[in-house]
């Protein structure tokens, strides 16, 4: 059977709205389990934030869903409205700390197969490059990151200081949308979701590279964007005719965007054959891994699927993509 590995995939420790309210009674995200104790609600307050079901927060449950799946490791982070970035920098920094424990308290139901990936106060640069490494340390296999803090992209100083700490450091960064641009605009179907954060996902990887950030990151970090690059790849076309037309938009980027794919990854969660065709096809197979967004309803349902039913990508690539490609990037071997 071929191996699968999936680098995309959340959790949600159990955090009772007591112990949130540590960081923000009002604000801190907590669970409220049902009786069952299979169903649930990520809560903010006293407000229902997101209906979920156990394999969020009981790992014996994730891994029979894993064997179901065929799933030879998943790689687990936090759901994003974990990050407290909007918190003061030291109770963000504690908070970050109880949540990257309770994430190797997840894995340590199976460590073989599970792994995680940590969360860090990325407000506050020295606590961030600290928690990072601390996490490294006690078993983390990278981090992940939100594509932006506040109005600040990923181009900005203090991100940068951020990504080259984790270059020098061998820390792989996964970045994932959140707080998604809406204006307002978006009040229904999901549209945040299914709108701003594929754009918020291509906003960060432009980001790098027309500010000449890539410029300053040493080329060995490793870095993976989710949900495939968001609308990257399809508009890539768009972003390097406009570097060869506009000298406003390479007046800080000295090479046309398409030489800086060799800098990053992405996941494959773009449930497309089509979109997965452009994707290998922009980036190359050596550039794609498997992520799901497991357990989320808009994440791939038959984790994998996608990719194994490709008949158009050859067997090492399919191979590659599967498991290949992750082991590498998290050093799994």
């Amino acid at each position: 059977m071929t191996k699968k590995i999936d680098m995309h995939a959340h959790f949600f420790p159990r955090i009772t709205q007591d112990s949130a309210a540590a960081l923000d009674a009002e604000g801190a995200p907590w669970l409220a389990i049902e009786a069952d104790g299979l169903r649930g609600h990520i809560m903010v307050g006293d407000k229902k934030f997101r209906p979920v079901y156990s394999a969020l927060w009981n790992p014996a449950h994730r891994l029979e869903e894993m064997d179901q799946q065929g799933l030879d490791m998943q790689i687990v982070c936090a759901t994003p409205i974990m990050f407290g970035y909007r918190y003061a920098a030291q109770k963000a920094y504690e908070w970050s700390q109880r949540m990257n424990d309770s994430a190797i308290e997840h894995c340590a139901f199976n460590t073989s197969r599970l792994k995680a990936l940590a969360q860090v106060p990325l407000q506050d640069l020295e606590l961030a490059c600290r928690e990072a490494s601390r996490a490294k340390e006690t078993g983390h296999v990278g981090v992940q990151i939100g594509n932006h803090l506040g109005e600040r992209d990923l181009d900005d100083a203090h991100l940068v200081d951020f990504l080259v700490h984790c270059a020098n450091n061998d820390i792989p960064v996964l970045v994932h949308p959140w707080d998604m641009m809406t204006d307002g605009r978006m009040k229904k179907w999901m549209l945040p979701w299914l709108v701003s954060m594929p754009a918020e996902t291509q906003l960060g990887i432009l980001s790098l590279i027309l500010s000449g950030a890539f410029e300053r990151i040493p080329a060995s970090l490793k870095l993976c964007f989710a949900h495939g690059g968001g609308g990257f790849a399809f508009l890539l076309g768009r972003a390097e005719n406009a570097w060869h037309c506009r000298d406003i938009v390479r007046q800080d980027c000295p090479h046309p965007p398409s030489h800086y794919l060799k800098r990053f990854f992405v996941d494959s969660a773009v449930f497309d054959d089509r979109a997965l065709r452009l994707l290998v096809d922009v980036m190359g197979a050596e550039r794609v891994m498997l992520g799901s967004d497991y357990p989320f309803p808009l994440g791939e349902q038959e984790i994998g699927k996608l990719v194994s039913d490709a008949t158009w990508l050859a067997r090492r690539d399919c191979d590659r993509i599967l498991a290949g490609n992750a082991e590498t990037f998290f050093a799994l071997t």
